[in-house]
């Protein structure tokens, strides 16, 4: 088993932040629920993929259908995890490494709905906010540390 690479956004609008409300997975057989997880907007790199910057933006348009996203820029750091070993063996990788964005919506947050059936619904938070939503406690920890300060 291999290493997922993904990218992620941490998207404001104006004073607030997108997050999504995931309530489903991408497994070896199909799509799967779960329990819903707040999270930043995160999706596989694909091989038709030119770049990691390409990568983010055909994501953020596959879960909101917009296109008038502004990537200010590209963290360093990266979020890495292990899957546990039961999702490991229904995703097919072991762990994942997400290269994060700084992003910019330039539009209307009524406009934003979840394009994608992985996506119930699109929130719009304060900081404070975010860091009491977000479900993984490694991309809390990143939001902290990035974003908080």
């Amino acid at each position: 088993m291999e290493v997922r690479q993904a990218v992620g956004a941490i998207v404001t609008i104006g004073k607030e932040y997108i997050l999504i409300l995931k309530t489903k997975i991408n497994t070896t057989e199909g799509k799967k629920e779960i329990q819903g997880e707040w999270d930043f907007i995160k999706g596989g790199v694909e091989k038709t993929d030119s770049s990691l910057y390409e990568a983010i933006l055909r994501e953020l348009k596959e879960e909101t259908g917009k296109n008038t996203f502004y990537v200010i820029k590209e963290f360093e750091e990266k979020i890495s995890f292990k899957f546990p070993q039961g999702v490991a063996k229904k995703i097919g990788y072991h762990s994942q490494e997400t290269t994060m964005f700084l992003v910019e919506y330039k539009g209307e947050n009524k406009d934003l709905l979840p394009q994608d059936d992985e996506v119930s619904e699109i929130g719009f938070f304060k900081k404070e906010e975010v860091q009491r939503k977000l479900a993984h406690e490694e991309t809390r920890q990143y939001f902290k540390k990035h974003c908080l300060n």
